[in-house]
């Protein structure tokens, strides 16, 4: 058996040695004949030259014209020689070129995130080198644009394939820019230190009495200018009491709608008041500033209010606190609780002295001296004053001419005032202040901060702006990145869903889903736009605007109503909000604004609709029926009258039978020309109109109750059955209501 499969072995490679010398046989062959060939050309060439010149010399010159034998194969190892030296000269360059191209490969650097243009910039190519480069891959070639941004992977895949080196770029990283932000001081050293009057924020529930309990320590009427008796924007007070303490009070509302605006109180104060009415107990606000004043770490006052009240329960008040851990003195805890009557004035110097006595507990200091540091309360605007913020002062003392920074904007202090609209000098800690200057509006919240000068100010809003593109940039490279890879995977799976089929099948269905997302046309296209709402809101302060565009953050009915925020700001309505609500057909909400009568006719001419409300949540309920007009109608079913079906026959009408059925009204009446429906043991088997109405023999119109009549449908394969109920009914339109609920 070996030896035969030696034989079998030797026969096959004396085949191989074989068939590769019968093949340079073969192109020496084919060689020799491309020689005699040229040599052919060559004498045809060189007889029609000299014919006419050596006509006579014929025989000499034949002799002369065929070369020898000798001379052929002499000619043929010429060639030969050349061409193997054409040969290995060629491989030689090959060799060298492939050498060089190892050695002098283009270094490209690259960084992560970098886009098409980019790495077709860096490579020094065309856009459509990097498109090729990418083909037969799995990245969506169709959907990727000059801006769009590759993977990590496709910039290697794209540089791999066109032959250049890789080089990862440290450029994006060492292109920071120095932070040029302002910044708090450090502490301050405490022999520096001065003692400063407590802030006391009032928070708790909608209508508890905490502007009323206000208005008795400072005696004013906060509460009888407020819309609707609610307050709606933080007020910044400070009040002298008879012993000659001062506190600096801050009235938040006690509204849902405020809940930012509760927090940001919490936040610049030393102790919360926490009005609970003795009537109603413990409230969802109430819970909300109890979270509030826990966040913060900030010590709570109880005030009991309105126990003037037949109703009052100050005891059901302390228990019910018990569960959200605000331990009352009387129960063995540390917080004070103190029963008032905002209304007729009862206890308001034993709720000021036990504010005044834990402010002395907390040894409350601050630093007088140095750069000045506060935080914006509120933000609006003022005729002939343009933006103007209520701040409280933490550090230092404000003066005329202060250079600020706060937020994305700046001052220069021209005017200050206190909360009765008298200008003062300067601002001490704890005093709230009105600052006018600023070249636009902080926001409420801000940090404000006192720079040495306008260029500095200048420079760090500059920085400011900048950090919040980067970051801008940062989330919307993310963002783009997850679509991308949505997309990608959408991608791969239609290649997978198409794989196994033909492509003319494949072809077909991208053709029916291609026409099925044509475009709309442009009747279409103003049809479908009445599913948007696109508004402008406009409020009085900051905060208001806040706390509007905080309760439009809940809204959830986008699929019945899109609802789209064109502009939002501060001040009264202007000619621009008209022309931008004209131009994106909106409605313009104002809070607290006004609308002059130049801009309501301007708003009427050009179909605008201008809404002005003092209470928020009546600007809410409107916004809710703005949504609904919106919404198509619904179709409802009245039911005008039921009967049942007692008998059934047939009747004959030229050449076909026709089902009758005999039946009596139970309820209503029957109607002829309105709508009718076939039930069968609960489920609608028919809907549609009647062909004929009889009773006896007779075509009526209209059947009442207890009657008995016969009915044949509009359609004749419905069979009826004795049992059967005949529903008549009437579809009237109704407007719909949107599902969103604001949460109050």
């Amino acid at each position: 058996m070996q030896s035969f499969k030696d034989q079998m072995t030797a026969v096959g490679d004396y085949r191989r040695n074989m068939n590769q010398k019968i093949l340079k046989l073969e192109n020496l062959l084919r060689f020799h004949t491309i020689c005699r060939q040229l040599h052919s050309l060559y004498q045809r060439r060189m007889l029609a030259q000299w014919r006419h010149v050596f006509s006579s010399a014929y025989l000499v010159w034949t002799a002369q014209l065929y070369p020898q034998p000798w001379q052929t194969h002499a000619l043929i190892r010429t060639a030969l020689s050349q061409h193997r030296l054409l040969v290995t000269k060629k491989e030689k360059k090959s060799q060298k070129s492939q050498l060089s191209s190892t050695k002098s490969k283009k270094e490209v650097e690259v960084w992560i995130g970098m886009t098409v243009e980019e790495l077709a910039r860096a490579m020094e190519k065309d856009i459509d080198c990097v498109y090729e480069s990418l083909l037969n891959t799995a990245v969506d070639i169709d959907s990727l644009e000059a801006h769009s941004h590759l993977d990590e992977v496709w910039i290697k895949e794209v540089i791999k394939k066109s032959g250049m080196k890789l080089k990862w770029s440290k450029l994006k990283q060492d292109k920071v820019r120095e932070n040029k932000d302002a910044v708090k001081r450090p502490q301050a050293d405490p022999a520096l230190l001065i003692p400063r009057s407590p802030v006391v924020t009032i928070m708790g529930h909608v209508d508890h009495g905490k502007t009323t309990l206000l208005d008795k320590l400072r005696k004013t009427q906060v509460a009888a200018m407020e819309a609707g008796g609610i307050t709606q924007h933080i007020g910044a007070f400070l009040v002298s009491l008879p012993s000659g303490e001062k506190i600096t009070f801050l009235d938040t509302p006690g509204h849902a709608a405020f809940s930012a605006m509760r927090a940001r109180g919490a936040q610049v104060t030393d102790i919360i008041i926490l009005v609970v009415a003795a009537d109603d107990g413990v409230m969802k606000q109430t819970v909300e500033s109890i979270q509030h004043a826990k966040d913060a770490q900030v010590p709570i006052v109880l005030a009991i209010n309105k126990c003037d009240k037949a109703e009052a329960d100050p005891e059901k008040v302390k228990k019910e606190l018990l569960a959200y851990d605000v331990v009352c003195e009387d129960y063995g805890g540390d917080v004070q609780a103190v029963h008032v009557s905002a209304l007729t004035g009862d206890n308001m110097m034993a709720l000021a002295e036990a504010t005044i006595a834990l402010a002395e507990m907390l040894e409350l200091k601050a630093d007088p001296t140095g750069p000045v540091e506060g935080t914006v309360i509120e933000s609006f605007t003022d005729k002939g004053r343009g933006p103007v913020t209520t701040a409280i002062i933490q550090r230092g003392t404000l003066r005329k001419g202060s250079i600020l920074v706060a937020g994305k904007s700046w001052a220069k202090v021209r005017l200050m005032f206190d909360e009765n609209d008298k200008v003062i000098n300067e601002a001490c800690p704890s005093m709230p202040v009105g600052i006018i200057g600023w070249r636009d509006f902080p926001s409420a919240g801000d940090e404000i901060l006192e720079v040495e000068s306008e260029p500095r100010a200048r420079e760090v809003v500059h920085w400011r702006k900048y950090e919040q593109e980067q970051e801008k940039n940062k989330e919307d490279l993310e963002l783009i990145e997850e679509k991308r890879k949505e997309h990608q995977e959408a991608h791969r799976k239609a290649r997978e869903k198409y794989g196994t089929l033909h492509w003319k099948a494949r072809s077909f269905i991208k053709y029916k889903i291609k026409k099925q997302q044509q475009p709309l046309k442009p009747k279409e296209k103003a049809g479908g736009d009445s599913n948007v709402l696109p508004i402008i809101i406009k409020g009085d302060v900051d905060g208001s605007v806040e706390a509007i565009l905080n309760i439009m953050d809940t809204y959830d009915a986008s699929h019945e109503c899109e609802l789209e925020l064109v502009h939002s700001g501060v001040g009264d309505i202007s000619e621009n909000d008209v022309n931008l609500a004209e131009t994106f057909h909106g409605v313009i909400y104002g809070f607290n604004v006004n609308a002059g009568n130049v801009i309501q006719q301007s708003a009427a001419k050009k179909g605008v609709k201008i809404k002005l409300h003092k209470i928020i949540y009546r600007l809410i309920e409107d916004l809710q029926e703005e949504l609904s007009s919106r919404l198509p109608c619904i179709v409802e079913e009245h039911t005008i009258g039921e009967a049942s079906i007692l008998a059934t026959f047939s009747i004959t009408e030229g050449k076909k039978k026709v089902p009758v059925a005999g039946c009596r009204v139970q309820k209503g009446q029957l109607e002829k020309q309105k709508k009718f429906k076939l039930i069968r043991n609960g489920h609608v088997i028919w809907k549609g109109s009647l062909i004929s109405l009889k009773h006896h023999k007779d075509d009526i119109s209209v059947i009442k109750t207890g009657m008995d009549c016969g009915l044949s449908l509009d359609e004749e394969k419905i069979e009826f059955k004795v049992g059967d109920d005949i529903v008549c009914y009437e579809e009237k339109e109704v407007l719909a209501k949107t599902s969103w609920d604001p949460g109050f």
